[in-house]
């Protein structure tokens, strides 16, 4: 997979995975300042079964990992459940 190139487009509020010039992954947020809520993981039909909702999971939760001055709030179903598999990520979870 290393023919993948992850951007964040702040102005619309999402992480986007492409491979070459298609857009095959993106990751929707809401972040009020303390807390980025991660809304929807969605992946082109045409790329699904790749792996490619988890990479662009990944390395938003990276990115905002290192920024170090927001929780997360996982909302959509696929990165709640992707924490699940990830407990070593889970100090970065909001407390509800």
């Amino acid at each position: 997979m290393t023919d993948l190139s992850f951007t964040h487009d702040a102005a619309s509020s999402r992480y986007e995975l492409r491979r070459g010039d298609d857009l095959v992954s993106v990751l929707d947020y809401r972040d009020n300042g303390s807390d980025v809520a991660l809304t929807r993981a969605f992946t082109n039909p045409l790329h699904r079964g790749h792996g490619y909702a988890a990479v662009v999971t990944a390395r938003a939760v990276e990115e905002i990992a290192a920024r170090g001055d927001r929780t997360i709030s996982a909302v959509c179903w696929y990165v709640a459940d992707w924490f699940r598999d990830h407990p070593e990520r889970a100090g970065l979870l909001s407390t509800r």
